[in-house]
């Protein structure tokens, strides 16, 4: 097959509709990535006018340009859209871009969760946007501290838009974490072991995961306040055995790793950019994984040095702070690691290394300022003022912002296959460097002289006016800026000239394509021996067109790429992806409709939206696998190799890993603030505990261990091509049973609006009895797909996806049952 009959037909499998009808059915990773890097610098442009509004508010005193009310909705707004609508999404944007092409892949390994993520992020994020635009947007302060974010003080709507539509977003966040894990692991060229993949896939790799472990701590504590809000179960109120720092606690906990999901992408922008324009290699490829490790599990250690004001014990205050300050050290291994690679290389300075420059720059100032607000004495002193405002900005921006717009200039060739013409961009930096630093400098400053943050006027004999409107002058600035970048981007995209393929010489796979990239990206997929091997293989790009890599030419019109052993990257098996579809928006749309009526508070629809969303589930699974075993499949150079869904570990069997252990963490969430309201909450014990019963306890646990055991017995039997369904029925009414009882327990909790044991129980109960109705559903769903002939003694990926469900269902009934009645058993 000549390289354009091949280039046409792969086109013919990959490609999306054409026109705007296309965005919503498209499953291809790379127009995802695209929607969503432009739908994140959309919120970006919202956010900084924001950001204008709030410098215009302080430019001088007394301003009359806002009232305080409209004030602090545009502070919370400001500061929600940048982390939550901007900084994350990009990131997820460029690596659901990216990761595929730097791995040697065709795309991601679930194309319908990256679009069902994405629609989520966009229906949340103007769920948002319109409660700004009504007036009604949140006021709190996007950390929505208790009592002042409870329905006694913010009666209103706004905060429940923040706490709803925040989880909302929080899917897609969770969404492409699993996504990005599975694809790092699974979905790599041929021969590219891990200590052989491209930097920022480590990067990528370390930042899911710390999603996947960071961010269900705050969907936790948004799922309490809103509860607390609309039925009155008081988590968070110290008269009825609340404690509003367990809000402090569980936000931060997701609040300091955030900071790092954050940087460590800049991070991994910065070692993928700065070697091809230092025109050598990474110095310390080891060191610098082994830093953002480091940096990932020290970040976790870190979030209570949000709290030194807040009265914790001395020796608290002494493990955070020193654990604080060491968390330099990973960082400083990084930025030693890119200064050794600049001296040994030599430097261009073009764009995209300008910007590195004035990163190094602007994040050192940032973790000077971090160590310094480590130390507690500091802390006490300027915590809550402008100080704080400077320094999150310096560690943000700088660290994340100047990184990604020297990625930015970087891979726009990549996106468009254009060479830049006009020369906007060198303006634009030298505005947005001096903006930034005119605007934050002077906030350290103003911040030391004692100035609050998130207040909305000051007296003109402060002291501070002068320095106020420094500031508020070098943002806008910084805006000119920021708007020259796009409209130098805009004017790349439309009036510039094609231009060749690899402009810059990199070395990794992803310039090893034609650009702009095609939907299928490798024409055959290559083999991989180097870290860097377009260096070590300059005519590997023609190779791959000619078809001598893997996967060249499909016998079929399935959309197919290869999986690989985690560590070695050999070739394992084959997996077929879904075509396009419009399910992941309309799935999207249906969960926005329950998110939507517990906003408006319109319950009667939430069960019907659950229906619909367990009836779209089905759906959605049931076109995956096929009624006839396969059997090896051709996967070129004379390798032949088994479909995934052969296997007992199939990607669904990952995925749900990295899934549960999201689910996992929000569970260990929860039992952390049961513990801690029990030990530090006022009125606790409450005067009754709940009267234990061996009955619900022994149903709950005997069933899902019952179901378990009875899917192992289903698994046994499949693969000696026995029927399942006798196993499976009893894993079914197992499950069933457990439901019931975990039912009648939840029945049986004392008031949950009386004091907060109650409302804690309930909703450990709850939690557990979801996951029975799940496992049960998803065992009757496994019993369909069996009659209907999907699953054979090969074809039983699906029985391993169910058996890891239902061990983990076990576990969360036992563990639940005896967190509920250990007291009442003990007393």
């Amino acid at each position: 097959m000549s390289g354009l009959a091949r280039h046409r037909r792969l086109t013919r499998i990959w490609a999306s509709r054409p026109g705007f009808r296309g965005w919503f059915s498209s499953v291809n990773h790379t127009d995802l990535g695209k929607m969503f890097i432009v739908a994140a610098l959309v919120f970006f442009a919202i956010g900084g006018i924001l950001g204008m509004l709030i410098r215009a508010q302080l430019a001088t005193p007394h301003s009359a340009f806002v009232g305080p009310e409209i004030y602090n909705q545009i502070f919370t707004m400001h500061g929600t859209i940048m982390m939550f609508l901007f900084a994350i999404p990009t990131f997820e944007g460029l690596a659901i871009y990216l990761l595929p092409k730097l791995l040697g892949t065709r795309d991601l390994a679930f194309p319908r969760l990256t679009a069902y993520g994405f629609w989520c992020y966009i229906f949340g994020g103007s769920m948002l946007i319109v409660s700004l635009l009504l007036g009604i947007a949140p006021n709190s302060g996007w950390f929505m501290y208790p009592p002042l974010s409870g329905a006694i003080y913010s009666p209103g709507i706004n905060t429940d838009f923040w706490l709803i539509g925040i989880t909302f977003v929080e899917i897609s966040a969770i969404s492409a974490a699993v996504e990005i894990t599975v694809s790092i692991l699974r979905y790599r060229a041929p021969g590219m072991s891990l200590d052989k993949m491209p930097i920022f896939a480590w990067y990528a790799l370390v930042t899911a995961l710390m999603i996947l472990t960071g961010f269900p701590p705050l969907i936790l504590g948004s799922i309490l306040l809103e509860l607390e809000r609309a039925f009155g179960l008081p988590f968070f109120q110290a008269d009825l055995g609340g404690d509003s720092l367990l809000w402090q606690h569980l936000f931060w906990l997701f609040g300091h790793p955030e900071v790092y999901i954050i940087f460590l992408p800049a991070a991994g922008v910065i070692s993928t950019v700065l070697p091809v324009m230092c025109r050598t290699s990474l110095l310390g490829y080891g060191w610098v994984v082994a830093a953002a490790v480091g940096l990932a599990f020290l970040s976790f250690g870190l979030w209570v040095h949000h709290m030194f004001t807040t009265g914790i014990p001395n020796m608290a205050l002494a493990f955070f702070s020193a654990a604080s300050t060491l968390v330099a050290v990973p960082t400083a291994v990084q930025i030693f690691a890119w200064i050794g690679t600049m001296w040994r290389g030599r430097p261009d300075l073009r764009l995209p290394m300008l910007y590195i420059l004035a990163f190094f720059a602007t994040f050192v100032i940032g973790g000077l300022t971090g160590v310094m607000v480590a130390v507690v004495p500091f802390d006490w002193q300027v915590h809550d003022t402008a100080f704080i405002t400077a320094h999150l900005h310096y560690v943000l921006f700088g660290g994340f912002v100047f990184p990604m717009l020297g990625g930015l200039y970087y891979w726009l060739p990549h996106f468009t296959g254009r060479t830049r013409y006009f020369f906007l961009g060198e303006t634009a930096f030298g505005l947005v460097f001096i903006g930034f630093h005119g605007t934050f400098l002077a906030m350290h400053w103003v911040g030391l002289l004692g100035q609050r943050r998130r207040i909305d006027t000051y007296d003109a004999d402060a002291g501070w006016t002068a320095i106020n409107l420094a500031s508020s002058i070098g943002s806008f600035v910084l805006l000119i800026g920021l708007a020259l970048v796009l409209i130098d981007v805009v004017l790349h995209v439309i009036l510039s000239a094609r231009g060749r393929r690899n402009p810059w010489h990199a070395g990794t796979l992803e310039w090893a394509m034609i650009t702009p990239p095609p939907a299928y990206n490798f024409a055959s997929l290559p083999r991989v021996s180097t870290r860097e091997p377009l260096w070590t293989d300059p005519e590997l790009p023609n190779r791959l067109v000619r078809g001598e890599g893997y996967l060249g030419d499909p016998p079929t019109d399935r959309r197919e790429t290869m999986i690989v052993d985690i560590a070695s990257g050999e070739p394992r098996e084959i997996v077929v992806f879904p075509r396009n579809t419009a399910l992941p928006i309309v799935f999207a749309a249906i969960t926005g409709v329950f998110f939507l009526s517990l906003l408006i508070k319109v319950y009667w629809i939430t069960p019907l939206a659950l229906a619909a969303m367990a009836v779209m589930a089905w759906r959605w699974t049931w076109s995956i696998g096929d009624r006839t075993d396969a059997g090896p499949q051709p996967a070129g150079q004379g390798l032949t190799l088994p479909l995934a869904t052969e296997r007992d570990r199939s990607p669904g069997w990952w995925g749900s890993l990295f899934l549960l252990t999201a689910n996992a963490t929000l569970f260990g969430s929860l039992i952390f603030g049961y513990a801690f309201l029990w030990t530090i909450a006022p009125g606790w014990p409450p005067s009754e505990w709940l009267v234990p019963s061996i009955l619900e306890a022994v149903v709950a646990i005997g069933g899902t261990l019952a179901g378990t055991l009875a899917i192992r017995a289903a698994s046994v039997a499949n693969r000696k091509g026995a029927g399942c369904v006798p196993a499976l029925a009893v894993a079914l009414i197992g499950a069933l049973a457990a439901a019931v009882a975990l039912g009648l327990l939840m029945a049986r909790i004392p008031d949950p609006t009386g004091h907060a044991y109650g409302a804690t129980l309930l909703v450990l109960a709850g939690y557990a009895l979801f996951h029975a109705l799940l496992i049960a559903l998803m065992i009757a769903f496994l019993i369909a797909r069996v009659r209907a002939g999907y699953v054979s003694p090969i074809r039983r990926a699906e029985l391993g996806v169910v058996r890891l469900w239902a061990d983990y269902v076990a576990a969360v009934a036992a563990i639940t049952i005896v967190l509920v009645n250990l007291p009442g058993w003990v007393a």
